[in-house]
This record gives C-alpha cells, structure tokens and sequence, in this order.
C-alpha cells in the first residue's frame, strides 16, 4: 500500500498553515505597508534557500470524526538558510495569527532556532512583529488562570549573545517581550514611520498618562535610535534586511571562528593628500570624522552603527586591506568629542562586541576628556566613563589607536588597553595631557597673571613656553608617543597593522559573556 494518503494530507496540513492568519489578515497586513513573515524570510535570505523547521505546527480543530477540519499556524515561522552562501538560523513573528501574542505561540518553536543556532555555530535573525510575551489579558480567561511572569528559554538569548551574531528586526508594532528579543541582539533595525517599540504600548501607557501618544510619539524609530535601544532605522523592509546581510558579512558565524578576510577592493598605496590638512590648526575649530574614516578604510566599506546615539563616538564595522576591523573615532561636532555617559555606554557595547568576536580594533581619537557640568556629573560619567575604560583594558584582540587631535585626562587615557601592547600613533596635529592648556593656565599660573605689570602679556609669555614644551615631539623623545606620522602614510599604515594582527587573533569563548 502507498504512502501517498498520508503525503497528501502532509501537503494538505501546510497548505492550510501558509495561508497565515486568512486573506483579510494578510490583506491587513499588506495595507498596513508591512510584508508577512513569508514574504520576509524569502526577501531575507538566499533564494530557495529556506528550510522550515515546524511547518505544520499550530492549533488544530477536528470533526466529530476525528478529521481535521482547520489548522490555524503558529504565529512563528522559522528554520535554516543561507545569507550570501553562509548557514544562518531564521524566525520570525506572523502578525497576522493573534497579532504575534504569545497566546498564539507554541514556544518549543523559539527554543529549538535558539538551540540550533547556538549549537550548530551560526548566525541568527529574529524578525520581530507583535508582543510575544504572556498574551492580552484575554488570556487569563482562556486558560482559568493567571500566569507568573517567566520567559522560558532566555537562557539561550543569553548564551547566544556570546557564541554568534545576533539580528533583530522591529518590522511593526514590538511591545513586551517582543522589545525584549529586539534589544537582546548585536544588531538591531526598525523600519521608520513603520515600526515602533515599547515596554507597554498606547492602550496601556494612555491610560496612567494625562497626554495621549499614538505608537511613533511612544516608541517611534527616533526615539529609539536615540536612547541606544536599536542601532539603525531605514526607510523599507527591504532596506532592513540589506542592512542584516551586511552587518553579517563582518563577522565570523560564530566565536569559535575569526572574520573571514574579504574581497581585496582597494590599493594599499593609497594616499589621500587631503589627509594632510584634515584637522584645522585652530583648536577652537571643528572637522567630520566620517570622511576621515571613509579615505583610509577600503573605499566604500566603512558601516556605522548607532549614529543618533553617543553621539561625541562614532562605531561601526570596515574593511581594511579586504580585513574586517572594529572602528571607533571621536567625533568633535559633538561635544568636542568630549566622552558623555551615553557615549560611555556605546564604547562598552561596541568593544566588547568586538572582543566577543575577535575583531582588531581601530580608534582615531580626538578626546578633551570627559564632559564636565551639573549636568554631566549628574549622568554619572565618570562611573560610565571608567566602565568603558576598563572593558578597553579587558580586550585581548589586536588594537591600534591614532591620536588625532586631542587624548586629556582619563577619558583622554582611555584610548587603548594600557596592559598590553598596542600600536599607536600620532598625526602632528596630536596634544595630550592631564588638562588642557586652555582654561588650565589661569588655575595652575593665578599667582603669577595676577601679580604681573601686565596680566595679558604675562598670560601669553605663559602659553608660549607651555606650547613649545608640549610639542608632541618632545613626547616622542622619551617614548611617550611611539611614533609620529604623516597622516597621508595611515592608510598603508593601517594596513600594516591588519596583516600582523591576522594570524595572532583568537578564536573560541570571551572570558565573559557579552550581555545586550
């Protein structure tokens, strides 16, 4: 007898869970300018690459007969695939069974992609859309009882964090849990205008609040990207999902392995004479970083992270020699690129992801210090500030630092691991010290300006013989500085610096485990 019956009513059963929701949830959801969770996995990953791990699991309804009758999906769908030729792990929320509540879930789902990629080493991407915690409060009646808050499975998130390269996706409205496994990742992304995300959303907030918010005024992208909750908002899902790939491509499948070296693109002879007079000659004038970092970097390979947020540090991932790096750089139109206590936070997150995952890290650092004030004190800097400093000095992988402009104070101090060895080096433009010059001669000197003919010239005479002794030459006498260069030679510098760092880069487990 053939097995045919039973293929039949195989196909049958997934016939019925890829219709999703029904047509009018998923016309819903089209109107909504939203793509499903089937539409999105396909857009995401390598074409006909998609395994579904879980396809006919869901909440089933049967005859008097025993015979199905309805097979309403899971609202989850997930499985393996490939993105650019590479395994990765894949789930996503169906918005339209239940609005991805949790009462529409079988979690065994959630558990077995977390498993799979944790134990088989590779990539994971969560597209999130809907709550995914304990259910609407409708769920207290469906099953007779009140639940205990718990979220089973969380130690995968966590270990996950430290093994392999976590993606997050807000493609809708992500309250709850939902917000939970966005932020629990490496990398996350929103989809402006479209997206929101909150602990508790309007029906919930509106209620305690005198002044009403729709989803964007709560939890908008903006609002997000600027609290350092996500780390990117784009104008499409299609966009979003480039973004995933890319910020993949970086990074090893997992720890156990290092970055793949990548497409050798550009001239290690470059020279960019603009280098030369990048950084003005008067402190008190300012310069962007971005296009300093863009033309010493393989052209075109700078990918930044988190730009509205810390905004005196700039983070992001590029390509050296076709060598995937961490890049860190002060940048001065905010705050001088004095260190504030967001811009602390950004530093712990961004050097320990590299550590987690052994990329050598790139610091161009311009740096008075730490942001000074009521309200500075106030944040908290200084315990941020010697949190970023001390996750520098726990670093094992290769670093490199070039001192651009300005390196004061311990904020100034914190510009690479102090333990260990480090290449580091200076553009003539370099200055350094306990305090800046500026402001500190009137403390140090009061005496002095004050008891002068003529405070003026006195203050002057002051300044002149401080600058001649703070010349960074005079650093370099002693070894202070180990070298100083000519900025238009830090391209094939740098690339120097990648080929010794290649073959002496770890593998396996960090010491400790990342956390989001």
């Amino acid at each position: 007898m053939s097995w045919q019956p039973e293929m039949d009513e195989l196909r049958r059963r997934q016939a019925m869970t890829r219709q999703m929701g029904g047509a009018d949830k998923v016309k819903r959801q089209h109107d909504g300018g939203r793509l499903t969770v089937r539409e999105r996995i396909d857009r995401l990953v390598d074409k006909e690459s998609f395994r579904e791990i879980g396809s006919v699991a869901g909440k089933a309804e049967y005859d008097g007969n025993n015979d199905l009758v309805h097979l309403m999906p899971a609202n989850a769908v997930m499985g393996r695939a490939k993105i650019d030729g590479r395994n990765v792990a894949v789930t996503g929320d169906d918005f339209t069974v239940r609005g991805g509540s949790a009462d529409a879930t079988i979690k065994e789902k959630d558990l077995f992609i977390e498993r799979y990629a944790n134990q088989y080493r590779v990539p994971l991407i969560r597209m999130i859309e809907g709550s995914g915690g304990g259910g609407s409060v409708k769920t207290i009646e469906t099953t007779g009882r009140a639940n205990v808050p718990g979220v089973r499975g969380w130690e995968m998130v966590v270990q996950n964090m430290a093994t392999v390269p976590t993606v997050g996706l807000g493609l809708g409205s992500v309250a709850g849990l939902g917000a939970a496994r966005l932020a629990a990742t490496h990398y996350s992304v929103m989809v402006k205008e479209v997206s929101a995300m909150f602990v508790a959303g309007p029906p919930v907030v509106n209620r305690l609040s005198a002044k009403q918010y729709d989803k964007q005024e709560l939890g908008g992208w903006e609002i997000q990207l600027r609290a350092g909750a996500i780390d990117e908002a784009t104008d499409s899902e299609d966009e979003a999902f480039a973004a995933a790939r890319r910020f993949l491509s970086y990074l090893p499948s997992s720890v156990y392995d290092v970055p793949a070296r990548g497409p050798i693109t550009d001239s290690v002879d470059r020279r960019e004479e603009s280098l030369f007079d990048a950084i003005p000659r008067d402190i008190r004038k300012v310069y962007r970083i971005r296009p300093i970092i863009e033309k010493i970097v393989d052209q075109g390979s700078f990918f930044e992270m988190g730009r509205l947020y810390g905004r005196s540090v700039v983070t992001g991932f590029a390509r050296v020699d076709g060598w995937p790096i961490a890049v860190m750089a002060s940048d001065p139109m905010f705050y001088g690129g004095g260190w504030t206590a967001d811009a602390c936070q950004k530093v712990v997150r961004f050097v320990d992801m590299a550590e987690t995952f052994h990329m050598p890290v790139v610091y161009f650092c311009d740096c008075p210090g730490f942001l000074i004030g009521l309200e500075a004190e106030k944040s908290g800097v200084i315990r941020q500030g010697v949190r970023a400093m001390s996750a520098m000095f726990q670093t094992t992988v290769p670093w490199c630092s070039f001192i651009i402009r300005n390196a004061f104070g311990v904020a100034g101090a914190a510009h690479q691991n102090g333990g260990r060895l480090n290449w580091r080096y200076a553009w003539p433009s370099g200055r350094w010290g306990s305090l800046p010059l500026e402001g500190g001669i009137e403390a140090a000197y009061r005496a002095d300006i004050a008891g002068a003919d003529d405070p003026k010239a006195k203050m002057a005479e002051i300044e002149d013989r401080l600058n001649k002794l703070r010349s960074p030459f005079r650093s370099a006498e002693t070894f202070w500085i180990e070298e100083i260069i000519d900025p238009r030679d830090t391209r094939r510098i740098l690339c120097e610096f990648v080929e010794l760092a290649a073959p002496v880069r770890g593998s396996g487990p960090s010491r400790f485990g990342m956390r989001p």
